[in-house]
């Protein structure tokens, strides 16, 4: 892709992400996640249905009259994208290829961070860590990280999301926001680590999937193109026997990923190539919103 392409679509992405974060997003982001701390703001007279935990003895002995201490929750966070760019992820069939859909929805959540004056870094991965952009402020920050997710190239084409995170874990010492983003189509169990991760971290999993994936439709031989073990094969779409064990495979890799998500209390968001993605993340941000309150 030559330099003016490039400049084209990252202004593009651009133009649409920050778009629908001041007209759709704006306030939801904020709403849906809670800083990692309470400051000190002020002190105030006492009133009535006040938590007596709360009284400033010092300010209320010096005045003679009850003062308590007033905290703010502090907004500053940090927010890690982990982006598997293994071979799986340049596969659609519907309008678009994974990795543009995740390219979109990075960028979504990149702006929406930096409105919100966090930071944000990215780990990208395959069965390595590929890169490590350490979390930064600003637009100039933002926009190197779109171009990253257009202009990328992963070494290596298989999945291992238990590495990815291993890495995370051991690289980000402060309480963050991550949003892992895989279709998930991966042989490694990485549960443990998972719980390990989730503990620390507050950690959405986030699949992109594609709807072909899950329902073969019947075109008889096809020769097809595995991106991760880079060869072709030829497989038949009207054997009843194979039907069962793609079926088979692909239901157990949704029932493993639904139940060691739910088990470790983690949110997981399904997108799907060619669908918006504006109602899944509202849908997100409006329960993160309503367990804060609650």
């Amino acid at each position: 892709m030559v330099q003016q392409d490039i400049f084209k679509k990252i202004r593009k992405i651009e133009i649409k992400t920050r778009g629908l974060t001041r007209n759709i997003f704006a306030g939801e982001y904020q709403s849906a996640f809670k800083g990692m701390g309470m400051a000190f703001a002020e002190v105030r007279e006492y009133q009535p249905g006040d938590d007596i935990r709360l009284i400033d003895w010092n300010v209320t002995a010096r005045l003679n009259h009850p003062y308590i201490k007033v905290f703010t929750e502090e907004r500053e966070l940090t927010v890690i994208l982990l982006i598997d760019v293994s071979g799986s992820q340049f596969f659609g069939t519907n309008q678009q290829l994974k990795s543009e859909l995740v390219t979109e929805l990075a960028a979504l959540l990149s702006f929406s961070a930096i409105s919100n004056n966090d930071k944000i870094g990215v780990i990208f991965f395959s069965d390595i860590i590929e890169k490590f952009i350490p979390p930064k402020k600003g637009k100039t920050h933002i926009l190197r990280i779109i171009r990253e997710l257009i202009e990328f190239q992963a070494k290596n084409t298989s999945t291992n999301i238990s590495n990815a995170l291993k890495f995370a874990t051991n690289a980000i010492k402060k309480k963050s926001i991550m949003f892992l983003f895989s279709d998930f189509l991966t042989e490694d169990n990485y549960e443990k680590p998972l719980s390990i991760i989730s503990k620390k971290h507050d950690f959405i999993a986030c699949q992109i999937a594609d709807k072909f994936e899950s329902q073969i439709s019947n075109f008889g031989l096809m020769q097809v193109y595995d991106p991760e073990l880079r060869q072709s094969i030829l497989i038949d779409t009207n054997s009843r026997e194979f039907i069962s064990k793609y079926k088979s495979w692909w239901e157990t890799s949704q029932t493993f990923l639904n139940v060691t998500t739910k088990k470790n209390n983690v949110d997981l968001i399904k997108f799907n190539t060619g669908d918006s993605y504006i109602a899944p993340l509202q849908k997100f941000f409006k329960l993160r919103e309503w367990r804060r309150k609650i």
